[in-house]
């Protein structure tokens, strides 16, 4: 790929393996979609706010000092990316996961070059972490042109340890993947290079690696991958070592046109590597893996030309298996809950009870995560005891089930109109019960960075902020009308989204940078500040024409945490959280007419599943809201079923936690039932480009496969 410039930093998306970001010498940084080959941004140096830096970096920039990207690097989350320059300047940009960069934040770090720059996340709070010429540390660590390298403590930024860098030249420094070892890369003042790993704690070298050439114009560039091996750029070639051993692997010249000290970056899963050539560039190497990921025709084609809905109509186009024990024509099932190592399945009763479905782990399915080419146990404990919410008193006709599940699978939280009952997995136990109604529990979520605080939302329209350690309200929320159906944290913009069944209107305010954000029905998303648990806005959210504000909104956040996936019977749509303003929009028509009964993000945020009232599911692409593929009633429902009297549909869907192409239903027969592709095709999507827009002998219908609508048709 040529970038125009000398490429002078690279940094692979956290999770977005093909999606490479790189920074230039002509100060300009660049977004790659690999697997396109294709740029999806370019963003050229600007001066952001010029009275706000300050006056030494004035009188620079009269002078029309030349200014170059030291480092780009994203957030842990990919949420964020963050740029240093060679002099002052770092220039921080939300990603909302679209074809932007938002410009967020600008600061004047350092007097001279910023040379390094990363994120920190100590007590799941994000920080910027930078050094510069001018030998000022902003906040963890720093490697001297002396050799001397200081790492700093969170806490009180005092110093651990010292270490003599080898050959007391300029060193640059990185852990392991998991961060439990230690490496240096440096070249002394004579052109001599070392690679070498250290006892962290001792200060002391541990290894050191053979391989270099004698001398070296410059610092190599290296980098770590899978806890296994490390890459070093050095005369014109990428060299490779296994970790455990100091003599050389392998190397490559990469079929030619590198530079004498060319850069070197991973992707995170380890199958990619971007390596700076000669004539501003860069070139990727992949092993297999790699080059599956990259599927260069067919993303290049998928996103050029019009693509055939892929619909799925018969039990054989994919997998599918049913869980054992699991339909009660008594009571549908009304939430679903992968656990989260997805080695099982929680499924909560209309009725109240909770069974909990566990894989095998054998030859067959030896990784023993949930899979639809193996049937699961319904697991109980010895004692036979069922997880039964507390009933007493209650109307189940009129109940709002919720339940919610600790990141380490042993406990779950469920409520089913009356008290809220914490249960233990392992022996079904009941381990402590808490606010017996009214008013009575409708949804549960989890503080993302206190495990003993928990949103509540209540039928009464409240939500309460609870310390289940202490047993105590820290703070009660009213912003609604009728009661709560969705809650949802995001750690990117500390805020909090709610969802109600009303429709009341009110006025948008404003106010702290933080917010808690709550939508009332399908027409009102509110914002609350959770530092101060102060409502400061909310925003209408439209209706479709002839459609009335009633039912259930529920919400998600993608896994960038900006934006928001809302749900309602009559649409999909996407907001921008940041801003509170709607990106995309899809409307229940054509191929898919019923009502949504629920949806869900995939755990990789690339898809939408969603539900449907007539036994429709419907698979999009959670970036666009295109329609992708359609499962019919008849590849889930038995043909006695499909004949009967009796109306039987998926009443809510989850997303496997780790594979992204499987996901679960449960229907309101109380049945639950896995679907994943086949194994031959690996996703839910055909691969049948048309021409023209004729499919099978007709036109396609845009609003089949793609009706959503973006936010600038909507104002």
């Amino acid at each position: 790929m040529h970038q125009g410039s000398t490429v002078t930093s690279m940094d692979f998306h956290p999770s977005q393996h093909t999606l490479l970001l790189v920074g230039s010498a002509n100060a300009e940084i660049t977004l790659w979609e690999l697997g396109m080959r294709k740029r999806f941004i370019t963003k050229s140096f600007k001066i952001w706010d010029m009275a706000a830096c300050s006056m030494t970096f004035q009188g620079l920039m009269v002078n029309d000092t030349p200014i170059s990207v030291k480092r780009v690097t994203w957030s842990p989350d990919g949420s964020f990316v963050g740029v240093s320059f060679s002099k002052h300047l770092i220039h921080l940009y939300a990603y909302p996961g679209s074809n932007d960069l938002i410009q967020h934040l600008e600061i004047d770090a350092h007097v001279g070059g910023v040379n390094d720059l990363a994120f920190a996340h100590p007590n799941k709070q994000l920080y910027i972490v930078t050094c510069g010429d001018d030998k000022l540390i902003k906040l963890i660590y720093s490697t001297a042109v002396d050799g001397t390298i200081i790492l700093w403590l969170y806490n009180d930024l005092q110093f651990r340890a010292d270490f003599v860098a080898l050959g007391h030249g300029s060193t640059t420094m990185l852990y392991s993947a998991d961060g439990s070892r230690l490496f240096t890369c440096g070249t002394s003042k004579d052109g001599q290079s070392y690679l070498a790993e250290w006892y962290k704690s001792q200060r002391v070298v541990k290894r050191i690696y053979t391989g270099f050439g004698k001398k070296s114009a410059g610092v190599v560039s290296f980098d770590t991958t899978q806890n296994q091996f490390l890459a070093a750029g050095e005369d014109s070639q990428i060299k490779f070592w296994h970790m455990d051993n100091s003599k050389l692997l392998t190397f490559t010249d990469a079929e030619g046109g590198l530079p004498s000290l060319p850069r070197v970056r991973f992707n995170k899963e380890g199958n990619l590597l971007a390596v700076t050539i000669a004539d501003n560039g860069f070139k990727i190497l992949a092993n297999d893996v790699g080059l599956r990921s990259l599927k260069v025709v067919d993303d290049a084609i998928e996103k050029t030309k019009p693509w055939q809905l892929a619909e799925i109509v018969d039990p054989l186009q994919c997998r599918l298996v049913n869980l054992p024990d699991s339909t009660d024509t008594s009571s549908k099932v009304v939430r679903l809950l992968y656990t989260n190592s997805g080695f099982g399945i929680l499924a909560l009763g209309s009725n109240g009870v909770q069974k909990l479905w566990k894989w095998p782990r054998n030859e067959q399915n030896p990784s023993g995560e949930a899979t639809a080419n193996v049937v699961p146990q319904h697991w109980q404990p010895n004692s036979g005891l069922l997880m039964t919410n507390d009933v007493s008193g209650v109307n189940l006709e009129e109940a709002v089930p919720c339940i919610t599940l600790s990141k380490n699978d042993l406990y779950v939280m469920s409520a089913t109109g009356g008290k809220v009952s914490l249960f233990n997995m392992m022996t079904f136990k009941v381990m402590a019960t808490f606010l017996p109604p009214p008013p009575a529990s409708t949804f549960l979520a989890f503080h993302p960075q206190n495990k003993n605080i928990i949103a509540i939302g209540m039928d009464d329209s409240s939500i309460y902020i609870y310390n289940v350690q202490v047993d105590k309200m820290k703070s009660k929320l009213r912003g609604h009308q009728k009661r709560i159906t969705g809650l949802a944290f995001s750690t990117s913009l500390n805020i909090l989204v709610s969802s109600g069944a009303d429709a009341h209107s009110l006025a948008p305010t404003t106010g702290h940078a933080y917010y808690l954000l709550t939508s009332c029905c399908s027409l009102q998303l509110c914002v609350w500040s959770i530092f101060t648990w102060v409502k400061t806005k909310s925003v209408a959210m439209q209706m479709p024409a002839g459609k009335a504000p009633t039912g259930d909104t529920r919400v998600q956040f993608h896994s960038d945490g900006i934006r928001l996936l809302v749900v309602h019977e009559t649409q999909l749509a996407i907001y921008n959280a940041s801003k509170m303003e709607r990106v995309r929009q899809w409307v229940s028509q054509d191929v898919l007419p019923a009502p949504i009964s629920y949806a869900t993000y995939s755990c990789n945020s690339q898809s939408v599943y969603a539900t449907f009232c007539d036994g429709n599911v419907g698979v999009f692409d959670a970036d666009s809201l295109r329609l992708i593929c359609r499962i019919a009633s008849s590849v889930h429902l038995s043909q006695a079923i499909l004949k009967g009297k009796q109306v039987v549909y998926p009443f809510v869907v989850a997303a496997h936690p780790k594979e992204a192409n499987q996901f679960a239903i449960g229907l309101s027969d109380g049945s639950v039932k896995v679907m994943e592709p086949t194994e031959s095709e690996g996703k839910w999507q055909v691969s049948q480009p048309v021409d023209s827009g004729v499919v099978n002998g007709r036109m396609t219908s845009s609003s089949a496969t793609s009706n959503h609508t973006p936010d600038q048709l909507e104002r």
